[in-house]
């Protein structure tokens, strides 16, 4: 099998899996919403012929807290998988908004140095977001972090960009799966130290020459 041969099946099963967790979130989450809202909608109209005014507008209100709900995360679907801010103003004030959007939230400090990403190609640029959102999104569920720094780091041969938070817990082995996917079509190669604070630092190193053209 030829090195090329090799990437482009890399190419094909990362988009299969990608492709499977989207439809199992759509699946999970919005379709199952929207599913929920229908019945809700077919109560209110019920309530109302029967004549029960105030059980539809209780009824109604909830549908619409839900409905805005359901907005909310396909708006956020939508930015993650590759936001607009991304493809017109460029990485860094992708990589920033995706880290202010989770430090406010959550009330964290997130330090971010990845000017280096502005000089790499699209696919690699969209290839590190995306880590960097999956990174993010599974330190947060691990163990509360206070501090996450994301850094990205151009050297002659190779492209590095560490994570590095000091939540409680391990990394399981299908989390660290989920990113090797996302760096698997770039030839990424994928470690997680375990640091003796108890914190957790995610190093994804890519080859120069595939991040840079």
């Amino acid at each position: 099998m030829t090195a090329d041969h090799g990437l482009a099946e890399r190419l094909v099963a990362a988009e299969r899996d990608e492709r499977r967790r989207l439809a199992l979130f759509l699946h999970d989450g919005p379709v199952q919403s929207l599913s929920g809202i229908a019945l809700m909608l077919d109560a209110v109209s019920d309530a109302i012929g029967a004549g029960r005014i105030d059980e539809a507008q209780r009824v109604l209100a909830a549908a619409l807290e839900r409905h805005r709900e359901t907005i909310r995360s396909l708006r956020d679907l939508s930015f993650d998988l590759e936001p607009v801010i991304l493809r017109d103003q460029g990485f860094v004030p992708a990589v920033k908004a995706l880290t202010e959007r989770h430090g406010l939230a959550r009330e964290l400090q997130i330090d971010v140095d990845v000017d280096a990403g502005e000089r790499l190609s699209e696919n690699a640029q969209v290839a590190l977001y995306q880590v960097i959102r999956e990174a993010l999104d599974q330190a947060l569920r691990r163990g509360r972090p206070t501090r996450i720094s994301v850094r990205l780091e151009e050297r002659d041969d190779e492209v590095e960009l560490a994570i590095v938070d000091d939540g409680a817990g391990e990394r399981r082995r299908a989390s660290l799966e989920a990113i090797e996917e996302r760096a698997q079509p770039m030839q990424g190669r994928v470690r997680i130290e375990h640091r003796p604070d108890g914190g957790t630092a995610l190093r994804v190193v890519l080859p120069a020459y595939r991040a840079r053209r």
